[in-house]
């Protein structure tokens, strides 16, 4: 991979013209996905030798944050039931797209004017009541998969991605050669920042400002898409601004290769483990809600060594 940043005709075709549109057929709502056979799964399943597990979500948030600005809804209930007994009910509301919580977005989340994913039409497929197209539940299965984590911070010396250094992807393909990774059909990329090192630091909580904030830069796409994988799993997400007038960068991903994003995933107790492992694969495990229609889904990814 050339080690420069791309010209904007150079990252528009990136999203148009070396995309994943057609390779399942033309009708195709699962994308890259499609590539976690019964094969994968088990060859993902064979990766487990300890039994150790790490969740990859971060809490619920409950709490109004400078990158919260519509925190979920948790209500509880106290029930009497005859005289001695009882039992607890409550409700979860959550608008999850944004910075804060952990969720998987679907194919029909983002589109650019080329279309959605496979060229479908938003104005046709996306309605108040949902999407006919590309949405969550065609990964009812879930998303279980061989997990690839690249370590960034570890890569550089430095305990976070910072705004004027972001990812490009020659730096990934070097941490993968580093860490002596070969990337295969369906995996699952994980690219950890440091987000919450960056907090740690005293700089403006990470996703507060939507206009500027550290991440991966366009140049990942090409990374992206060659290494065949079926969702990428990062902390920091899009840099921003991403320098080019468009209006999806990385999240283009979604619209141009078909795969799906976990974003605000929690990468630093991860990265902890596979250090202390010595191994940067293991087995993941993404099970979204089975919402007809729906953009994505808040969820729980759990890693297994």
């Amino acid at each position: 991979m050339e080690r420069r940043v791309p010209t904007k005709e150079e990252v528009l075709a990136y999203l148009k013209e070396d995309t994943n549109w057609g390779r399942w057929g033309k009708d195709d709502q699962v994308g890259a996905v499609n590539m976690v056979t019964d094969e994968k799964r088990a060859a993902a399943a064979k990766l487990v030798k300890t039994g150790r597990a790490v969740s990859l979500s971060r809490e619920f948030p409950k709490m109004p944050a400078p990158n919260n600005p519509t925190p979920a809804h948790h209500f509880m209930k106290r029930n009497e039931r005859g005289t001695t007994g009882g039992s607890a009910t409550d409700y979860y509301g959550i608008a999850y797209h944004g910075t804060a919580t952990t969720h998987l977005d679907a194919l029909c989340h983002v589109w650019d004017h080329n279309g959605m994913w496979n060229g479908a039409d938003p104005k046709e497929v996306i309605t108040f009541d949902g999407s006919a197209w590309g949405s969550v539940e065609h990964w009812k299965e879930g998303i279980i998969t061989r997990g690839v984590l690249l370590d960034v911070p570890k890569h550089r010396g430095e305990p976070y991605v910072t705004q004027e250094q972001p990812i490009h992807g020659w730096e990934l393909e070097d941490i993968a050669k580093e860490q002596g990774i070969n990337m295969e059909p369906g995996d699952a990329l994980v690219v950890y920042g440091g987000r919450e090192k960056w907090n740690e630091a005293g700089n403006p909580l990470w996703g507060s400002d939507r206009d500027l904030r550290p991440g991966l830069h366009a140049s990942c796409l090409k990374f992206i898409k060659e290494s065949d994988c079926c969702v990428l799993v990062w902390d920091m997400m899009d840099h921003t601004p991403n320098g080019y007038d468009v209006p999806w960068s990385v999240h283009g991903s979604i619209f141009a290769y078909g795969i799906g994003l976990l974003d605000n995933s929690l990468l630093q107790p991860l990265a902890e483990t596979c250090a202390e492992e010595g191994r940067y694969e293991f087995m993941l495990t993404i099970n979204p809600l089975r919402v007809v229609g729906g953009t994505g889904s808040p969820v729980n990814p759990v890693a297994l060594f």
